[in-house]
């Protein structure tokens, strides 16, 4: 029978390993999701993340480079994840790409937002839902800055 001290055990086994656990799966969520990417109009996030690259390159960057670039990027980060391979440059590049990611709630306000205070469209709450990697890449980041 499964009870507390049972619990607290697998917990004990899982605690050293839950920061590798944590980068994994954010690389293979970056690695599924930059993949959709590689594909004209299978990622959701498609339309949103070239309109934002086309206001922060101050339309330096062609909306038919945006996609493949970003896949390219998002594939690669979640490389670096799953592997561990340069974690450092990794996670700084995680964290660069968070920033522009975030800036979209800024910058296309009409597509982020409801026009009413903290009521974000169905694309606000998918950059906003972000939060939860950006949290999880710091513990991955305070773990390798322990090791």
């Amino acid at each position: 029978m499964w009870g507390m001290p049972h619990i607290e055990a697998a917990l004990s086994r899982y605690r050293p390993h839950s920061t590798t656990v944590l980068r994994v799966t954010i690389g293979l969520i970056f690695i599924w999701f930059g993949a959709m990417k590689f594909v004209p109009d299978a990622s959701p996030a498609q339309d949103v993340a070239t309109k934002t690259m086309g206001v922060l390159s101050f339309g330096l960057v062609p909306a038919e480079a945006t996609r493949p670039m970003l896949a390219v990027f998002e594939t690669t980060i979640g490389l670096g994840l799953v592997t561990g391979v340069l974690l450092r440059l990794v996670l700084a590049a995680f964290f660069v790409h968070m920033a522009g990611v975030f800036s979209a709630l800024v910058i296309l306000p009409g597509e982020m937002w409801n026009g009413q205070l903290a009521t974000p469209t169905m694309e606000g709450q998918y950059v906003i839902k972000n939060v939860v990697l950006i949290v999880a890449c710091l513990a991955v980041a305070a773990e390798q800055r322990r090791d």
